[in-house]
C-alpha cells in the first residue's frame, strides 16, 4: 500500500489523469510508478536520454521520432501529465467507449488522433505534409541499409502517387487518413503492457 508511486501522486491528480486520458487508476499508478523508475535525475521528469534506456525503444528504428513524440516543440523535459497524454494515444479504445455520446473533447485514443499522431512521425519538418524526402528519410530508418536507395526512393514514389489527391507530391493528413481508411490502426496502435 504505501508504494512510492501512490505516495507522489495525489487522488485528485489521478482523477484528473484518469479524465485526461482514459487510463484506469491502477494502469496511473503502475505507469507512475515506471516513470519514477526512468527518472533517473529524481526530479520529476523524464530527459530524451532517460527514454533511451528504454530496450523497446532503443531497438525500434522509429525509437527517435516516439521519443520527440512525448516532448513539446523546444522542450528537453516531459513530466508525469505530459508523459501519459502521449501514452494515452497508444491506449486501446474500450468497447464501451465507442458507444459513448462525446460532447466533450474528442478522445486522446481516437482513431483520428492516433492518425495525426502517426503522421507526425513522417512529417519532419512539421509542415503538415509528408514529402517524398521526409518519407525516405523514415523508411531509411525502418529498413536501415536493407534496400537500396533505388528501391526505396521507387517504393516512396509508388506510396505518394497513391495517396497523393491534389497533385502537390505530398501527402496531407486529409490524404493519409483516405489510405489509412481500412487499416486497423486501433491493433497497429495499441501498447500491450497497458492492458
Amino acid at each position: 500500500m504505501g508504494s512510492r508511486a501512490s505516495t507522489l501522486l495525489r487522488d485528485e491528480e489521478i482523477e484528473e489523469i484518469k479524465k485526461e486520458t482514459g487510463f484506469s487508476h491502477s494502469q496511473i499508478t503502475r505507469l507512475y510508478s515506471r516513470f519514477t523508475s526512468l527518472d533517473k535525475g529524481e526530479n520529476g521528469t523524464l530527459s530524451r536520454e532517460d527514454f533511451q534506456r528504454i530496450p523497446e525503444l532503443a531497438i525500434n528504428p522509429l525509437g527517435d521520432r516516439i521519443i520527440n513524440a512525448f516532448f513539446p516543440e523546444g522542450e528537453d523535459q516531459v513530466n508525469f501529465r505530459g508523459f501519459m497524454r502521449t501514452l494515452a494515444h497508444f491506449r486501446p479504445i474500450e468497447d464501451n467507449e465507442k458507444s459513448k455520446d462525446q460532447n466533450g473533447p474528442e478522445p486522446l485514443n481516437s482513431r483520428s488522433n492516433k492518425l495525426h499522431f502517426a503522421f507526425q512521425l513522417y512529417d519532419l519538418d512539421k509542415d503538415d505534409k509528408i514529402s517524398r524526402e521526409e518519407l525516405l528519410q523514415v523508411l531509411r530508418m525502418m529498413v536501415g541499409v536493407n534496400i537500396s536507395d533505388e528501391q526505396l526512393g521507387s517504393i516512396a514514389d509508388r506510396t505518394i502517387q497513391e495517396a497523393d489527391q491534389d497533385g502537390d507530391s505530398a501527402i496531407s493528413f486529409t490524404e493519409f487518413v483516405k489510405v489509412l481508411e481500412k487499416v486497423d490502426v486501433e491493433q497497429k496502435m495499441s501498447i500491450r503492457f497497458l492492458h
